[in-house]
Order: structure tokens, then sequence, then C-alpha cells
């Protein structure tokens, strides 16, 4: 059965499944394309007549997947498009969550089955929006001076979002959303966009609480290193510095690749938000702790392990001892550290593991990195959040059976559990299945809808989770026996004071 729909662009048609509905491939902005490239998002044309709304638009341009069962489909620029998941298009005004995907800026959809919205919806009474937004240089290339003479600007994919979420305040009444009651959540480089958002001036009263999974406000680039990796880019393509408009016309195809070597020179995050006077303005935890998201309640936590899934095509081998875990450590500390800072941080995480867990030196820089990609800047963006509105953590440590338990509680982990879609294709594997795994989904599940729905993520089958402070550092720990622990691993977190 079709639902019809006025918008403020025009009527759509989208379809019935059971108790939910869905519109898809909505445009919320003109196509990103000829001279629109690099540029702010444009309003997007009107349509007369009926729009179908039963199929996903485009993803952005991207590579393809190398995780099983996170299949995009197909890519074009034109992809500014999201996707309506609603229990009825009435005037229920119901709480309103916005996913943002991750990907690490350069890949992902709104599309991609892990976030189907039906289980959500109807366990929550819930509309869900999930959008896609320009990613790598498409949409994170810090722009010179004659590209930003061409209209190119900074940060064109968090404009996209705000654009998005401009669109939800415009139109998602008539979806059955509360325009006033809406929840920003997204996950790796979708929990950073979430997180640059709270510092964004452009996005401020757009959203009300705000949910970053294993992604802060820490992966910002400063205009230097934005500038570093634009010139990178042209070395690539073969271009000069003083030939930025020959950008316009190259093929998106030999942008994407093009990128691609770039991010493998070992540019964690080559393309990432980077701070830029007219739409981030300050680093977003800096903003953060002086106030540029006071009164957005926040949710954010980590997986435990999260580096195990990116070391999963790169094994360290067998021969990986003390000395290569040293040099290791080295290289993934700030430039300013010093080698006696990475021994010591090695001997502070082995003491603090002695007993509990393995203290091989694999095993430690998984650890390591885990922390310092992802839960040190939960930790970071928690405090700083502390002092302006509630804020609660969270620490994942159900453990994926793939890999006869390699993977551990690794990144991406809790998606399916979120979702509840424990079922999309290849999931059994990754998450797991049985009455523990189904009774973990139901709990995350509706801890995001209650903090959606209020603030407040304690639900009636939930433990009791106190609110996030620097003295108790109160975490709710996600596992078989799910409960909340003051400061969950903090010898490791104690040991990076004065590193970080």
């Amino acid at each position: 059965m079709t639902i019809n729909v006025e918008t403020t662009h025009g009527h759509i048609a989208g379809r019935a499944h059971g108790a939910h509905q869905s519109f898809l491939g909505i445009p919320y902005a003109a196509p990103p394309t000829g001279a629109r490239r690099f540029s702010a998002p444009a309003a997007a044309d009107p349509w007369s007549g009926v729009r179908d709304a039963s199929a996903y638009g485009p993803s952005a341009p991207q590579g393809p997947s190398r995780l099983p069962g996170m299949a995009v489909g197909a890519t074009a620029e034109d992809c500014l498009t999201l996707n309506v998941f609603t229990p009825a298009a009435d005037g229920a005004a119901r709480p309103v969550m916005f996913w943002i995907h991750g990907g690490g800026f350069t890949g992902g959809s709104g599309s991609q089955d892990l976030y189907a919205g039906g289980p959500l919806v109807e366990r929550g009474d819930i509309v869900l929006v999930t959008i896609n937004y320009r990613l790598g240089a498409l949409g994170y290339l810090a722009p010179t001076s004659a590209a930003r003479a061409r209209g190119a600007v900074a940060n064109a994919g968090q404009l996209d979002q705000i654009a998005a979420l401009e669109w939800v305040r415009d139109n998602i009444a008539r979806f059955g959303g509360d325009p006033g009651n809406v929840t920003i959540f997204g996950e790796s480089a979708g929990g950073m966009a979430v997180a640059t958002l709270l510092a964004m001036p452009a996005a401020r009263g757009l959203f009300h609480r705000a949910i970053p999974q294993s992604g802060a406000a820490h992966h910002t680039h400063s205009e230097a290193s934005g500038e570093r990796v634009t010139q990178a880019l042209l070395a690539e393509l073969q271009l000069q510095a003083d030939q930025v408009e020959e950008l316009w016309s190259v093929p998106f195809a030999d942008l994407v690749a093009a990128q691609g070597r770039v991010a493998a020179r070992n540019m964690f995050l080559a393309f990432a938000p980077s701070i830029d006077s007219d739409t981030l303005p300050e680093n977003p935890v800096a903003a953060v702790r002086a106030g540029s998201a006071s009164g957005i309640d926040l949710l954010i936590g980590s997986n435990r392990d999260e580096a195990k899934l990116f070391r999963m095509g790169r094994p360290l081998g067998d021969d990986f001892d003390a000395a290569r875990l040293q040099r290791a450590v080295e290289k993934l500390l700030p430039a300013a550290a010093s080698p006696s800072e990475a021994t010591q941080l090695i001997d502070s995480y082995r003491k603090a593991r002695e007993g509990r867990v393995s203290t091989e030196p694999a095993e430690l820089l998984d650890a390591i990195d885990s922390d310092l990609r992802f839960r040190l800047p939960a930790i970071r963006l928690a405090e700083a959040q502390a002092a302006h509105a509630a804020v609660y953590s969270y620490l994942f440590n159900w453990e994926s059976p793939a890999r006869r338990g390699a993977l551990g509680a690794c990144h991406a982990l809790e998606l399916p559990f979120v979702f509840g879609t424990l079922d999309a294709p290849t999931m059994d594997r990754f998450a797991g299945k049985g009455p523990d795994a189904v009774a973990l989904s139901l709990n995350m599940m509706d801890a995001w809808i209650a903090f959606a729905r209020g603030g407040d993520p304690n639900h009636a089958g939930s433990p009791d989770w106190p609110r996030y402070d620097e003295t108790r550092r109160a975490t709710m720990i996600y596992d078989r026996e799910s409960a909340a622990a003051d400061g969950p691993l903090d010898e490791e977190r104690a040991a990076w004071d004065g590193i970080l």
C-alpha cells in the first residue's frame, strides 16, 4: 500500500510495511554536481506530481566496502537524499532519531541493511531518519583560496548534514515526528560528525540530544593539516597547486581513487572535518567545553576492542615482540610525545591487565590503539559536556564470535544491537545470535529510545545507569550481563594523563 505525504518540495509516495511506513530517497538538497561540486548544499528543486519514494537514492561516491554485508549499492554525485521510517505519517509528534552513518568519512550509506529502520521505530514508537552526505574529497577537502573563489567551502559534508536537519525541522511533523525533539546519533565517522555538529554554529537549534558511538571530537584537521591533505590529493591527480580549478572537471571515480591513495599513506582520517572560520571556528572539544552545546544531553561510549576490526586484514604476525610494540606505540602517539612516554604507557597497560587479560604485545597494542582513537576521545567529550547537560557513558564489551573470537568487542559491533538488525545479512556470524544477543539488543534499543524520548537512557528493563561525572565516571557496561560500573579500565585511562 502507498502513502502520500506532501513535503515542502512536493508530494511523495512511500510504502507501508505492516507496523511501519518508509519513505526513501527523498532529496533534501540540490544535486552537488557541476559548478556546485565542493559548494555548500543548495535548496532542492521542487517537483510536480507525486514522486516515488519506494527506493533508496544513490550513495555518495566511494570505493567498494571490504566488510561483508555492508554494500552501499549504486553511487553518484547526486546523492543528497534521506530516508524516513515512521509508525505512521500522522500528527503524533513522536521523538525523532537522526542517523549519520560511519565509514571513515570516505564510505558508507544511510541505505545499508544494518540501518533498516523498522525494528527501532516499531519498538520505540519513534521516527527514524537516515541520510547520505558527501564523502571524501567531495565532502571534506579543505579548500585553497583559489577554490573558495570558485565557491568551494570547507566541511561540505557537515553542511549537508545541517541541510538534512533543516529538512527535518520543516517536514518531519508530516511524518508523525516532533521537530522539537530531535536526537542525532552516529557511529565511527558518524559519531565524529555528531560531535562536530555540537560545535558548529549553523547547527544550533536543529537538534536537542546527541549520541556519538565510537567517535568523538578529537579527530579534526587544523588549517595546516587540512592544507597538507589538499596538496597531497592534487599531487595524486598530477595537478599543480595553481591548477585547483581542474578539480571541478576530474571524474568522481578518479577523485575516489586518488583519495584512497592519499589515505593509504598512513594518514588516519585524511578526509575529515577541519577548522574553518566560516563553518567550524574552533576545535570541537574545546568549543563544547566552552558551552557550544549547552543543554544538549549526551549519551556517549565506545567498544572495548575497537582496533581489532582494523587489524583484521593486517595481522601483526607471531614475531610481533616488545621491540616492535615500542616502535608501533611511538608511531601512534602525538609527535610531541617522547619514546620514554611510549614505554611508560606500555608498562602501565601491562600492569593494569596482569592477571585479568592477555599482556601479549599484540594485545597491548590493540588496547592502546583502541583507547587512543576511540575511548579516550569519548571520555574527554563526556568530561567537556558534563558541566553543560546530562551525560551518560557506556562501554560495549560483547564479543564477536567471528574468527574464533579474535575480533573481541570490536569496532561497529554494537550497531546491529542498537538497530535491532541482528538478522541482517552476515550479522549472525559477526554479532552472534541466540537469547542473550536478543536480550542485549532489546536492552540497548530501549536505552537509546528512552534517551531520545527524554534525555535519560534508564528504562524498566535496565539496571540503574547514573549520570557521568569525573568523580565516579559511572559507565554502563554492555555484555551478556549488563550493569553500570564506576571508572571501568580506569588505570589505563589515567595512564594517558600528561600525554593527551
